[in-house]
């Protein structure tokens, strides 16, 4: 099923639409055809213990960002710098199934291979979280020595905070692409500034799936260690992170929504988590 942005507007009360700093870490001549990593590049991210969701006297803050809880995770992991291109889709997928695509998206850097128009490097959007999955077995299949994956939800919260405790990661203007400054378009990745963890545009631009299924709010507010979500009981999987369409209440770090997994929507994307399986 395909998701329509109206639908997703009415989910977060959205307005108009736009995205992230410097052009990174991949381009089409370095990306399609080439073997597993493709262009792709990762940031550390160590364990660690953070308060996962919201505090009550938050700002704009939702019922569903909390109980707010103590969090652990004991393990580091890899997450993607950036939101996963079009560029990298398509070199594995061989096709673009973006809706923001044209010139007019990526002015200076909007080419063709094959035939497919693209802006290499403007995250991916219309993907559902089904899709995902299929391109991660794809990319799995290749056997670089990394096992891909999308992130839980606690590991994309704690990963996007990285040790900031407040809604942002400074002043949205600087880290996101929202309504504000967005001009309607989603924006070549990495445009805007990094958190401290050396991760791009975990603010705006697009939203991003997650692996975990969504409930309407967390079990309770007692310290857990590595969460996985629900394991039962619901359809919708988690995204987080807000759009270039979101008002800015909705780029807060403890914001999060669900769709049903064969949903997508133009402002919808996602970044891979991996692990090394060599010993």
């Amino acid at each position: 099923m395909r998701f329509k942005l109206i639908s997703i507007g009415l989910l977060f009360g959205f307005s108009s639409l736009q995205s992230c700093k410097t052009s990174v870490r991949s381009s089409v001549k370095d990306v399609v055809g080439a073997p597993a990593g493709f262009g792709m590049t990762f940031e550390k991210i160590p364990a660690g213990t953070f308060m996962m969701g919201s505090p009550d006297n938050e700002a704009e803050r939702s019922p569903n960002e909390g109980p707010q809880r103590q969090v652990t995770l004991t393990k580091s992991f890899e997450l993607q710098a950036s939101e996963l291109t079009q560029s990298q889709w398509v070199a594995l997928m061989g096709v673009n199934p973006s809706n923001f695509k044209n010139e007019e998206n990526c002015p200076g850097e909007f080419t063709t291979v094959n035939d497919i128009a693209m802006c290499p490097n403007n995250p991916v959007e219309m993907v559902s979280w089904d899709d995902i999955q299929t391109f991660i077995q794809k990319l799995n299949a290749k056997s670089d020595g990394y096992s891909y994956r999308l992130p839980t939800e606690a590991e994309w919260e704690y990963a996007a905070r990285a040790g900031t405790l407040g809604a942002f990661a400074g002043d949205p203007d600087n880290v996101a692409w929202y309504s504000k400054n967005s001009h309607n378009s989603t924006h070549p990745a990495a445009k805007k500034k990094a958190n401290a963890w050396g991760l791009y545009d975990m603010q705006g631009n697009v939203m991003e799936w997650t692996a975990d299924l969504y409930v309407r709010k967390y079990a309770s507010s007692s310290p857990v260690t590595d969460p996985l979500g629900p394991t039962s009981g619901a359809e919708d999987r988690v995204f987080r992170g807000g759009g270039a369409d979101s008002n800015v209440k909705y780029c807060r770090f403890a914001t999060r929504a669900g769709l049903t997994p064969g949903s997508s929507a133009p402002i919808l994307g996602f970044r891979l988590a991996r692990a090394s399986i060599i010993p």
